[in-house]
């Protein structure tokens, strides 16, 4: 199914990028997130109209993105956690963990736009943990885990 993009789309592409897609992908996510339209003689025509408008509304929101990435570089947050003894932790800390200690240290942050390094993190320790804030926006911050015995 052919579609054109109304926003960048990860790997697939730019605003205006005409695009082949499943169908499936793009009747359950693009279409229902307004992030592309069917390309047809219709669409590509109203595109066109509002290519400008569209492409001003990417580069604000990268900007925005840009700008909460320079607020949130080089933060540092402390996690603290049970652990046993030799620095294992019961449980996990995971990204809504990691999203609520951010947000409580004064900068909002969503949980799915935390990216661990391996999944979940599991010892006491420190490290880098990366957030995308947006279309190619990743900003890192160091996380300390303390263990609590």
């Amino acid at each position: 199914m052919e579609v054109i993009l109304l926003e960048k789309v990860g790997r697939m592409g730019n605003v205006g990028d005409k695009v082949s897609v499943r169908a499936g992908y793009a009747r359950n996510f693009l279409f229902p997130y307004s992030k592309a339209i069917p390309a047809n003689k219709e669409n590509l025509a109203d595109f066109e109209a509002r290519k400008a408008e569209l492409l001003r509304i990417a580069a604000e929101k990268q900007a925005q993105a840009q700008a909460r990435a320079d607020k949130l570089s080089g933060l540092a947050i402390t996690i603290e956690a049970n652990s046993g003894e030799e620095g294992k932790l019961f449980g996990s800390v995971g990204t809504r963990d990691i999203a609520e200690a951010i947000t409580a240290a004064g900068q909002a942050v969503e949980k799915s736009e935390v990216l661990l390094p391996d999944g979940a993190l599991r010892e006491t320790g420190e490290y880098d943990v990366d957030l995308s804030l947006g279309s190619e926006v990743i900003t890192s911050i160091k996380l300390t885990i303390v263990g609590l015995h």
